[in-house]
């Protein structure tokens, strides 16, 4: 079960699907479930004529995978929940407490979290020993495919390593996180390389556009700290700074996620899935051939 069909966790549900396994894309909203068939028509056509797919495989991805917005329908004898709801602490907490009454004994709950840690939830899943973090990266999980695997002080060993097992299963490489960190490996790095390109562009030190080309051309980069926000989605950078305010008591961050709020949320501008963040989609700046050359 994916729950939540945003652009990662449609990502997820396609690669799951791809390398055999059922999937049940779960949504509170039909306009959930109607963005992530759009992405999975758009992925299909990817993986069709870019990744070497046959025609074949990519009908019985799209045959493994189905959509709901009834919560039992979807955790209805599932083995693994891969949640991706919005980062935010009170959300996750609600939901995970109103899967563990009505999963089967055997799921195994995890969560994709991007700054928080798996024992803020364990307890309110009423199910500890097998709950843990299974992160992945933006981007593409199939290229950029690692799999953070992070458990908790009362994770079952057994359970950790059947998630390892899982990612590999579906070709991620998995990266097993020996402690709780908040930001797991990856996050730990990119999260302040994002907000240091936020804050570049909050401060009217550079706009978007020329803090993405001093980092790409400096570090021969594919995207800049802006692209990578579009691509996230404003919406997960606005909670995702909200989490940091409370997990650091620092006032800083939440003068970030206001200025997130004010200047792109409150406008509908959401990233790439609104067709407009930093820049404006289809055929943003960046994509543009002279982009790095003035």
């Amino acid at each position: 079960m994916i729950a939540g069909g945003g652009t990662l966790g449609s990502q997820i549900a396609w690669q799951t699907a791809f390398h055999g396994f059922n999937v049940k894309v779960y949504d509170v909203f039909e306009k959930g479930l109607k963005a992530s068939k759009a992405f999975h028509k758009e992925f299909a056509n990817l993986f069709l004529t870019q990744r070497g797919a046959t025609q074949q495989q990519i009908n019985d991805t799209l045959g493994r995978i189905s959509y709901t917005t009834n919560l039992q329908e979807a955790i209805n004898d599932a083995d693994i929940v891969s949640e991706s709801i919005p980062e935010n602490v009170e959300l996750k907490t609600k939901f995970f407490s109103e899967l563990g009454e009505i999963a089967p004994e055997k799921t195994i709950f995890t969560t994709n979290t991007s700054s928080t840690i798996p024992s803020l939830y364990a307890d309110a899943s009423g199910r500890p020993g097998k709950f843990l973090g299974l992160h992945f990266a933006t981007g593409g999980i199939w290229d950029t495919n690692i799999a953070e695997v992070m458990g908790h002080s009362t994770t079952d060993k057994d359970i950790y390593n059947l998630v390892i097992d899982f990612a590999r299963a579906i070709d991620m490489v998995a990266i097993p996180v020996k402690k709780e960190n908040p930001g797991f490996v990856m996050n730990a790095i990119f999260i302040p390389f994002l907000i240091s390109g936020l804050d570049l562009v909050m401060n009217g030190v550079a706009s978007p556009e020329y803090v993405d080309k001093t980092w790409i051309i400096s570090t021969k980069s594919t995207y800049g700290p802006c692209t990578l926000m579009d691509i996230v989605g404003m919406g997960t950078v606005y909670h995702t700074l909200e989490s940091l305010a409370i997990a650091h008591n620092d006032d800083s961050f939440k003068k970030r996620a206001l200025w997130v709020k004010e200047n792109f949320i409150n406008k509908g501008k959401m990233g790439i899935s609104s067709g407009e963040g930093f820049y404006t989609y289809p055929n943003p700046s960046y994509e543009s051939p002279d982009f790095l050359k003035k």
